[in-house]
């Protein structure tokens, strides 16, 4: 897997390539404002240390980044999403610390409210995959990354309230 990131659009500028995840570009290169995708997906931060908004990155060309996300500031640091063989599973609660409703999920959701009749997801359990979460129905608006693990409030994330969720699948490596 690896990405070259760019100081400036178009691909100008000072570049570094990368192959792993890096909490901080600043020793590399002031800003970052288009990358290459060469291999493999990654997750983008706007913030040192995997802080802040984070974007989806697949195999790609982006020449301006900041335009073609919506993105406050540049890209700042990045973590890698290992190519993953295998099913898919999770369950998503509509309350914190797996309380309330509970729905088993094993494909792709474009909007919890017309599948689940839930009008938010609040914690979720991942048990197997890779998946990217959006507040908005139809994969739209501000996104979150989660592998295997239990998320157990959302609160802690900004107040983040997720609408739909898609798995990240091998075909786009």
């Amino acid at each position: 897997m690896r990405v070259t990131f760019y100081e400036d659009r178009n691909f100008q500028g000072r570049h570094y390539d990368c192959t792993g995840d890096c909490g901080d570009f600043s020793s590399y290169m002031s800003r970052c404002h288009s990358c290459r995708v060469h291999s493999g997906c990654w997750m983008m931060y706007d913030q040192p240390n995997y802080m802040g908004n984070q974007y989806f990155f697949r195999r790609g060309d982006y020449d301006d980044c900041m335009s073609m996300f919506s993105m406050s500031n540049c890209i700042r640091s990045c973590r890698m999403i290992s190519m993953y063989r295998g099913s898919y599973r999770m369950r998503i609660y509509d309350k914190d610390n797996f309380g309330g409703q509970m729905y088993e999920m094993m494909g792709d959701c474009d909007n919890i409210m017309d599948r689940y009749r839930m009008s938010h997801c609040m914690s979720c359990h991942v048990m197997d995959g890779h998946w990217l979460f959006y507040d908005q129905a139809h994969y739209r608006g501000r996104m979150w990354y989660f592998g295997p693990g239990e998320y157990r409030n959302f609160n802690n994330m900004g107040g983040m309230k997720f609408m739909s969720m898609r798995r990240i699948m091998n075909s786009w490596y």
